[in-house]
């Protein structure tokens, strides 16, 4: 039957609209085999509208843009439609958003589902919709965003002139303007100078002094970069590290390098006066220390004459002696990295391997595994799961003729032995490697038990092992002669020893002498008491404030308000020498005090915090000497036996750029560290 004019504009008009709209235009009824309703939110905003034969587009109501929508049998689809109007490309829809935000295409209309509008009584439908909330485009904040992951992940600055980067970018938002090498450059420095403003805060308020770590790193155009980390609390006696400084220098071998950049970072962060320690992890001519030591003095009020200068880092000492104990057994080292290395490199040969050691009936939980050169506790692993499976390795030559004869009994015992000894090294040095910062007094206990047991071994009958660990004990000792006291009284403040302890454990180390270098440990710790007492800590800018401000009353000119118009400057001196001789007392109080029960979890700092009160200027120095850090290397840098080296790239950016890239990464992933338990600086004699 024919269609009448009037019946086929009604069927082209119904065509035209969303699906929410009615469907009869003049009382004609559509036919059954309409095309099916479009369920897309996305019509909420657009109109479909025919414009010549075959050919539909749609249009925004906001802004009236028209977008592609169908040609023929072929349609577009939405997403593009969904695009304009989430992603800000409708300047209009964007200003409503600004004025009373709301959440396009992330929920159904007020009415629950496609509908004309609020009053129509037309049947309603629910359709599942996107849960996903869609904000404003802001270009500043995509720049900050971009500035942060370059910073975090260690991206090149120039991957924003990267061809296909900027082709990903303008994929996800056409509207952002790319930037090139210098202004992302300038948004990583401003990212840098922000983060600083928080650190800086952190500083000005602690209440004690600060402890700094210098790590020196090399590079491919002899140029060295000195790492300034910075250890101290804050007023919650909470312990924060942070990397303050990067700096450049031209001349890393010189014996003022590292003056340089510890005056440098004072300098940069208002903490002249406020230096307690420093430690470093690069040998130094005499000069050089002699340098730092006259520094230390200067800057640190004369803290036991500036005395707290570490000259040993603990992990890089760790690390030196273990690669003296794996190079005097280098050739047995190398046949076990020859046999794990036949078998891990060949899938049929470790499945022979595998079955062997069940036919032998081997216990072993242990996983072969070639070790990485420059991470001995690689080494050390290896050698252990070799050594488990020695029996295996031994009959493996049963089962495949080309296998080369491996480690003899003897050299198997020289694997044992290297095993026992570098266990030792092994367990203190994963202490360095919490993501929680140790108090010092924890490495007391494990410093003593190394020198004890690499003494006594070096000295045994046992010629094997005398020989294995006498270079051992040469290299602890020179670590254990530059940190001993320090170590002695940071675990002197612990209150579950105190004394005690160093008493025991030197008596254990030196025998008949130890009462010498005992004696050096109580002078040591009395001096340093005398001196907290003498020169009071600085006012932190929040407290000064207070005192100076209108209720304090006390910053006065002259006048009765002022101690020098009482006339009382006698006064004062005689409160300062009776304040001491009461203060003396405070120490040898504490120490006369019975222990505290040694039980696991014990909060050190938090036992300071709790005793503040009680032992004023005792606890001022406890948490500047728990804080002192024994190590200058990152967590995951421990178990290296290499020196860092600046890479080529950041050794093209300008050193303000390199500071800021490295130091604004530290903060963004650091949080306030909790302390677990925690390091003065007298030579001891040999």
């Amino acid at each position: 039957m024919e269609t009448t004019p009037v019946e086929s504009n009604a069927l082209v008009n119904v065509e035209m609209q969303p699906e929410y709209f009615d469907t009869s235009i003049n009382d004609v009824e559509a036919p059954p085999t309409k095309r099916r309703k479009k369920k897309s939110i996305v019509w909420e905003y657009f109109t479909i509208e025919n414009i010549g034969e075959g050919v539909r587009r749609a249009c925004c109501k906001q802004c009236k843009q028209s977008f592609a929508y169908s040609t023929g049998s072929k349609v577009a689809g939405t997403s593009h439609l969904k695009r304009h109007i989430a992603k800000g490309g409708c300047p209009v829809f964007l200003r409503n958003q600004e004025n009373g935000p709301s959440t396009p295409l992330s929920a159904p209309s007020k009415m629950g589902g496609n509908s004309v509008g609020p009053n129509s009584d037309a049947p309603k439908k629910r359709y599942r919709t996107p849960s996903i909330t869609y904000s404003a485009y802001d270009p500043d904040r995509c720049r900050q965003e971009m500035a942060r992951m370059i910073i975090l992940h260690d991206y090149p600055l120039h991957m924003v002139e990267h061809a296909g980067f900027m082709a990903f970018v303008h994929n996800l938002q056409p509207n952002f303007n790319m930037v090139n090498f210098s202004t992302v450059q300038g948004d990583c420095v401003a990212t840098y100078l922000r983060e600083k403003q928080t650190i800086q805060k952190l500083i000005d308020g602690m209440p004690g002094r600060i402890c700094l770590t210098l790590d020196l790193w090399n590079s491919h155009n002899t140029t060295g970069y000195v790492f300034v980390t910075g250890q101290f609390i804050d007023s919650e006696w909470k312990i924060h590290k942070k990397l303050l400084n990067v700096v450049m220098e031209p001349y890393p071998e010189s014996d003022s390098a590292f003056s340089h950049a510890v005056s440098a970072c004072l300098s940069d962060w208002n903490m002249e006066g406020r230096l307690f320690s420093l430690t470093i992890n690069h040998p130094l001519s005499e000069v050089g220390i002699n340098s730092l030591r006259s520094l230390l003095s200067e800057k640190s009020t004369k803290i036991l004459d500036g005395q707290l200068l570490l000259t040993s880092c603990f992990a890089r000492s760790l690390s030196c002696i273990a690669q003296e104990a794996l190079k005097a057994g280098q050739e047995t080292v190398k046949k076990v990295r020859d046999c794990v290395k036949y078998v891990k490199t060949s899938e049929s040969l470790e499945e022979k391997f595998l079955a062997l050691k069940q036919q032998l009936q081997v216990l072993s939980t242990k996983t072969l595994s070639l070790d990485d050169q420059t991470q001995w506790n690689t080494t050390y692993e290896m050698l252990v799961a070799a050594s488990e499976l020695k029996q295996v390795f031994s009959c493996l030559d049963t089962l495949d003729p080309d296998y080369s004869k491996g480690p003899t009994v003897e050299e198997w015992k020289l694997v044992d032995n290297l095993c026992m000894y570098l266990k030792l090294l092994f367990n203190t040095a994963n202490l360095l490697t919490s993501s929680t910062v140790s108090t010092a007094n924890t490495f007391f206990h494990e410093a003593w038990k190394l020198q004890l047991e690499l003494t006594r071994a070096s000295t045994m009958e046992d010629q094997a092992i005398s020989t294995l660990t006498k270079p051992m004990q040469e290299s602890f000792n020179k670590y254990w002669k530059s940190s001993c006291l320090m170590l002695a009284i940071a675990v002197v403040m612990d209150p579950r020893f105190k004394m005690k302890l160093v008493e025991f454990s030197f008596t254990k180390i030196y025998g008949d002498e130890a009462a010498s270098y005992i004696k050096i440990v109580d002078e040591g710790i009395h001096e340093l008491f005398l001196e907290y007492v003498a020169l009071p800590l600085p006012l932190t800018p929040a407290f000064a404030e207070e005192v100076n401000g209108e209720t304090g009353h006390v910053k006065q000119e002259g006048g009765r308000g002022s101690n020098n118009g009482l006339g009382l400057t006698d006064f004062d001196v005689y409160i300062m020498e009776s304040t001491s001789q009461q203060s003396k007392s405070e120490l040898d109080q504490y120490l006369e005090e019975s222990l505290l029960p040694r039980i696991h979890e014990f909060d050190v700092m938090g036992w300071w915090k709790l005793n503040k009160v009680k032992y004023p200027t005792l606890s001022k120095m406890a948490h500047d000497i728990l804080t002192v850090p024994v190590s200058t290397v990152s967590p995951g840098s421990v178990f290296d036996t290499g020196i860092n080296e600046m890479d080529h790239y950041r050794c093209s950016l300008r050193p303000e750029t390199v500071e800021a890239l490295f130091c604004a990464k530290d903060w963004m992933h650091s949080e306030p560290i909790e302390s677990a338990d925690t390091a003065v600086k007298m030579e001891f004699p040999i």
